[in-house]
């Protein structure tokens, strides 16, 4: 009997571990984190690590935050979609109070240990909480200017970790933040393809001008392109501190260059298999372009 117990006590306690792992999104708080301390490492000159741990606690109970109290506002909506319809609120294996409880702990945590590296981490820290939770959850069923919107709170992480490291928001920090903020429309818009059905059965438009055609694929296109130039604008010197070597910009480009290709084959095909093949480039290259530049910069 009591190795029965103790086998549903763990069984009890795993359930509540994968549900807090899914309501907070532990894989996208680690990648908005690994974003982050690439930043801080490409701002500092001497790392300091106390501030690295800060900025990555910070950083995941921002994201945390901000992941859990969207899933208490789109909890009908989940229910709706068999991609999130097995998620803890959607499930009723979670209360709402409880993923709300959550989410305000964490904010007031993120946002407290992120002032205590500097008053402006916090404030964009906040600022990302905000607009996430209350200006493109909400607007998901209503425009898809909504990923414009998004596209905001996803591009401050590359940033925070500059602005932790210097404690000043200028050229740099800004170009970090814009080749964030320009990748995430390929990125999304390639996931709201492959989506499109379930978005539509939710209520959500999620690709330009709510249809999945090549128009859309046009927009891919277009900020694809723009993201390209941003991130290997470095090499012009323009861009304050913020410099990488000309063979690191042929790296960029080409991995720049390779997303490119799979959105051009997409154009021709509107195939959802290359939908996947882009989105799978996105990753990539979001992967990939922070370690190219932090190993450049400590090459300089």
């Amino acid at each position: 009997m009591d190795s029965v117990s103790v086998a549903d006590n763990k069984s009890f306690f795993k359930t509540i571990l994968i549900d807090f792992k899914q309501l907070t999104k532990v894989g996208l708080s680690i990648s908005v984190v690994f974003t982050s301390v690439a930043g801080y490492l490409l701002g500092a000159d001497t790392i300091d690590f106390s501030i690295v741990f800060l900025l990555s606690i910070g950083g995941y109970l921002m994201v945390g935050a901000s992941n859990a109290f969207n899933q208490v506002i789109e909890k009908d909506i989940d229910a709706i979609m068999q991609r999130t319809k097995n998620r803890p609120l959607p499930s009723g294996r979670m209360k709402v109070n409880t993923a709300l409880a959550i989410a305000v702990i964490f904010t007031f945590l993120g946002i407290g240990i992120l002032y205590s590296i500097n008053p402006k981490c916090a404030l964009f820290g906040a600022i990302s909480i905000f607009l996430y939770t209350c200006a493109y959850t909400p607007l998901k069923g209503i425009t898809p200017l909504a990923v414009f919107v998004g596209a905001i709170p996803g591009a401050i992480p590359f940033m925070l970790g500059w602005v932790a490291a210097t404690g000043d928001f200028g050229i740099e920090a800004g170009f970090l933040f814009m080749i964030q903020f320009f990748w995430q429309f390929p990125h999304f818009w390639a996931i709201g393809w492959l989506q499109f059905e379930e978005y539509n059965k939710a209520g959500l438009r999620m690709l330009p001008m709510d249809k999945k055609d090549r128009g859309a694929v046009v927009q891919i296109i277009f900020y694809t392109c723009v993201m390209l130039l941003i991130s290997i604008a470095p090499v012009l010197k323009t861009t304050g501190k913020l410099y990488i070597y000309p063979i690191t910009a042929i790296i960029v480009a080409l991995l720049g260059l390779s997303m490119l290709y799979y959105a051009i084959v997409l154009y021709k095909s509107e195939k959802n298999t290359d939908a996947r093949k882009l989105m799978l480039a996105s990753v990539i290259y979001i992967t990939l372009l922070p370690i190219i530049y932090v190993i450049d910069k400590f090459l300089h």
